[in-house]
């Protein structure tokens, strides 16, 4: 069984103990999420999409740790006038396991 989650704005493809890296959410590694925003639901007998969400999906996890992202660089630079900006981004990400999957 799968499910297309929606987080942080992205869509994620999940099943029974993956491990996935999110955007970061609020807490500490351990503590258990519920992800309410199922946009589908997959098995052997079929799919279940949801117009958006699937009524009475639901995805549980738990949060594995917090990480960060490599590091991007944005630099720009006018020829001949001595103008250059360089600019640096790491994004916060944390980590999280699928526990399980129910839906309706």
């Amino acid at each position: 069984m799968y499910a297309v989650i929606k987080t942080g704005g992205k869509q994620y493809r999940v099943a029974k103990d993956d491990v996935i890296t999110i955007e970061r959410l609020a807490g500490d590694p351990g503590i258990k999420i519920e992800f309410a925003e199922v946009l589908m639901i997959g098995s052997d007998a079929g799919v279940k999409l949801g117009s958006p969400n699937v009524s009475g999906a639901m995805v549980l996890a738990e949060m594995v740790g917090h990480t960060r992202g490599p590091k991007l660089i944005a630099f720009k630079k006018r020829r001949r006038k001595n103008s250059r900006r360089k600019k640096g981004h790491r994004q916060d990400l944390c980590k999280v396991r699928i526990t399980g999957i129910t839906g309706a």
